[in-house]
């Protein structure tokens, strides 16, 4: 696929390791309450790769969940921090470690990152993490109907997305019905944060082969919008990335932070279980190495 890539503009933007937020009892929608491990934090034991569902958590975010304390440098964190870019520890005893994003979750307006697990217990709250913001911007140059958002072309490019009839066939491990899209609907933004794919109804989860999601996982969203706002558009598809863990509140479940999203059917999935964020990671670092 042609790219307008050598137009971009690599710059850095940071965060740092964020305190988990809130210690509220959470109720789901049976009415039952619970206290669990939640949103934020280092997350030592739930990795990229591993099931976003079965967890004693809400809303867990894999690896580690950063934030801008200035609320202006955030907004600019989270916009321009793509999927797979850079991220790199400049801070604690933790400096100099390298890790990639993997997503980012609006309401709390966290980005998150992936690293090594030695990594990870050397980091504390607080650490400074820099992001080598790279990826809006990036254009189809033969596909002007067609969004990309917040995605690293090096991760676009280890997609292998086929070009067929005029449409781009896409890696995806399963296909989302826009019915079951919840808490994140009507968003007027969608560089930045995700929204859910709500999970309350199991068998309706199950019989779509949506039960075995994982995080990374690529999925493909049929008639959601994603192009100016976040909602329905009949023959409108999208594609994202699951950031966070299922959730135990009415209309929430696995976030997906969009990276494709067109108003017209030109976009098809072709169902691959190992169309993952990591593995094109790693067939990226493999490339560069």
């Amino acid at each position: 696929m042609r790219t307008n890539r050598d137009k971009l503009v690599k710059m850095s933007v940071q965060g740092a390791a964020h305190h988990p937020s809130g210690s509220e009892i959470r109720v789901n929608s049976e009415g039952e309450a619970f206290v669990v491990p939640a949103i934020g934090g280092i997350t030592y034991n739930v990795k990229v790769g591993d099931c976003a569902y079965g967890l004693a958590g809400d809303h867990v975010e894999p690896g580690v969940s950063m934030q801008n304390a200035d609320k202006n440098s955030n907004n600019a964190f989270m916009v321009f921090s793509c999927l797979g870019n850079k991220a790199r520890v400049v801070s604690g005893d933790a400096k100099g470690a390298v890790g990639y994003v993997t997503g980012k979750h609006g309401g709390i307006e966290h980005v998150i990152a992936d690293f090594d697990q030695e990594d990870l217990y050397k980091m504390a709250i607080g650490d400074n993490i820099l992001v080598e913001a790279y990826g809006q911007g990036l254009k189809l140059l033969d596909y002007p109907d067609v969004q990309v958002q917040s995605l690293d072309p090096d991760i676009l490019e280890a997609m292998d997305i086929e070009e067929k009839d005029g449409k781009l066939v896409v890696p995806v491990v399963a296909v989302v019905p826009s019915y079951l899209m919840g808490s994140g609907v009507g968003s007027g933004n969608c560089y930045t944060g995700d929204y859910d794919l709500m999970t309350a109804d199991r068998e309706e989860i199950a019989k779509l082969g949506l039960d075995k999601l994982r995080f990374g996982d690529l999925v493909l969203m049929e008639d959601c919008d994603n192009v100016h706002g976040r909602g329905f558009y009949r023959g409108s598809v999208s594609v994202g990335v699951v950031i966070h863990s299922d959730c135990v509140v009415s209309g929430h479940g696995p976030g997906i932070t969009t990276i494709l999203a067109c108003r017209k059917p030109l976009i098809e999935g072709k169902i691959d279980p190992d169309a993952n964020l990591a593995k094109y990671h790693e067939k990226v670092a493999g490339c560069a190495k």
